[in-house]
């Protein structure tokens, strides 16, 4: 197509319509225009809308699949408004007059990580369909939903670091200005007025912040990642204990919490299923009751006869010898918690929003947070001192936050760039281990996954004073992915003090 055509299909969407804002335009018409040239020839009018490419599937032009947007990410990642693994978010668009916001509705394209360059360069930002790892069609192979890993286009107010980028995997929606959700998103804006009621029903639940993998510190040392199949990895000498991978389950794993013994482990499931392995007692579970939001977090007693779960609302449920001390639970969050975790006494705990907003019950005093602060990238983790006069959160790039006595000693932004690490690290951290003397914390240890397919391929990054190798991969037990035996006991609807 000549660019001359280019122009004049730019100027005819221009005169009838705001698709995108007009900076955008003459992109939009180039991809239309090298998708499906002989249809946006005779439909000029807007360079998504127009085109009805339904991916080789078996879907009318009147189904979503073929309507030119991206599916939404919560519909493909468990319910989680979020850039799933593998992705970043590579730029935004907003909608005015949406049903569902007060304001503006925001839109996060999230973009395909690349595994080559292949395709980069000579001024073309795009690799090539084999290095981002997508496969275009229907959304979970449904009409009824848009297309995913179809759309080669970016605008590129987010990452701007990021200059080779994949396909658009799906996209975030939320009310709140991108730029304000991730410290990497500029504040240049595009407007595209007709997604503003596009929506899902995963759109109006209570938000919840999925990942690929939950993990858990082995107390002598080691730790296991679980994956959302239930399957367990040990690393560093922790054993394994078995795992669910391989059988069916009702919802996806997402978190895990280990024995004092380091002789057992836990698994939770997002409809708060338990699991448990090895020395872990089953002392209940919410599996089979209906929830208001999904579990997100796992941590036991220290007596490890009891346990407690949280809510991505805030909610905090209590089994065995665990102690409820009060929730969030039915509060309007400003983001979901993400974590919880015990004070040293067991008469309190913390739980962190993946704003870095920090909430306190019981005996846990609050020191600090980040929740109106800017983020290089959501937190994921709370760990507290052994003194439980302070806390660490852990970002999902890296990124350390210290409070009360916590000490600083560096975070993977303080590092030179892994190359290892997709898209330099943005969403691949899951785990935080200090290393104590005494009472004090005289380092910590960082882990990373550089990649989305299981085993976790693990990476260390040590901090202070510790007794970790260098940075570098860690390899799994082998019996991890050669054994899969039943759980010792299974999820049950028993409970006890909740709110």
């Amino acid at each position: 197509m000549s660019v001359w055509l280019v122009d004049r299909a730019a100027a005819a969407l221009g005169a009838r319509t705001s698709r995108r804002g007009f900076l955008a335009r003459s992109s939009l018409v180039a991809t239309a225009l090298a998708v499906a040239p002989a249809e946006y020839v005779l439909r000029p009018g807007t360079a998504y809308g127009a085109i009805c490419g339904c991916v080789g599937q078996s879907c009318t032009c009147g189904s979503a699949c073929c309507d030119g947007y991206t599916e939404f990410c919560c519909t493909l990642h468990h319910g989680s408004n979020t850039c799933p693994p593998g992705t970043f978010a590579g730029g935004w668009w907003k909608a005015d007059g949406s049903a569902y916001c007060a304001g503006p509705r925001y839109y996060v394209d999230c973009h395909a990580e690349c595994s080559c360059t292949d395709g980069c360069g000579g001024g073309y930002h795009f690799c090539s369909n084999q290095c981002d790892g997508l496969d275009c069609g229907c959304a979970l192979g449904d009409c009824n939903h848009r297309r995913a890993g179809c759309v080669t286009f970016r605008y590129g107010q987010c990452h701007t670091d990021i200059s080779c980028a994949g396909r658009i995997a799906c996209r975030v929606v939320t009310c709140t200005p991108a730029y304000l959700l991730d410290n990497a998103c500029g504040s240049n804006s595009f407007t595209d007025d007709f997604t503003a009621n596009h929506n899902a029903p995963c759109l109006e639940a209570p938000p919840v912040n999925v990942r690929e993998y939950g993990f858990a510190a082995h107390p002598a040392g080691g730790f296991w990642m679980s994956g959302l199949d239930g399957g367990v990895f040990s690393f560093d000498g922790a054993p394994y204990h078995g795992s669910m991978g391989g059988q069916r389950l009702d919802q996806p794993v997402v978190a895990m919490a280990g024995t004092p013994s380091g002789n057992g482990y836990w698994l939770a499931a997002l409809d708060g299923g338990i699991f448990s392995y090895g020395d872990a007692g089953f002392h209940g579970s919410l599996g089979g009751v209906d929830l208001f939001a999904p579990v997100v977090a796992i941590k036991a007693t220290a007596t490890g006869a009891g346990y407690w779960l949280a809510a991505s609302d805030g909610g905090v449920f209590t089994f065995g010898d665990a102690g409820f001390h009060g929730s969030v639970g039915g509060t309007r969050l400003a983001a979901p918690v993400v974590d919880l975790a015990p004070t040293p006494s067991g008469d309190g705990y913390w739980m962190v929003a993946s704003d870095g907003g920090v909430f306190t019950f019981g005996d846990a005093g609050f020191h600090g947070s980040m929740g109106g602060q800017a983020l290089t990238a959501a937190v994921t983790r709370i760990v507290a001192t052994p003194t439980g006069q302070g806390y660490y959160l852990l970002g999902q790039d890296g990124a350390v936050y210290t409070f009360g006595d916590a000490v600083y000693y560096g975070s993977y932004g303080s590092l030179q760039p892994d190359p290892a690490l997709p898209a330099n690290g943005i969403d691949a951290f899951y785990g935080m281990i200090l290393t104590i003397a005494g009472s004090q914390v005289t380092g910590y240890t960082l882990y990373a996954v550089s990649g989305t397919q299981p085993p976790p391929p693990v990476r260390r990054y040590p901090f202070g004073t510790t007794t970790q190798p260098a940075p570098g991969p860690i390899p799994p037990l082998p019996t991890t992915t050669t054994t899969v035996p039943p759980p010792t006991t299974t999820s049950s609807t028993t409970t006890s003090t909740t709110a």
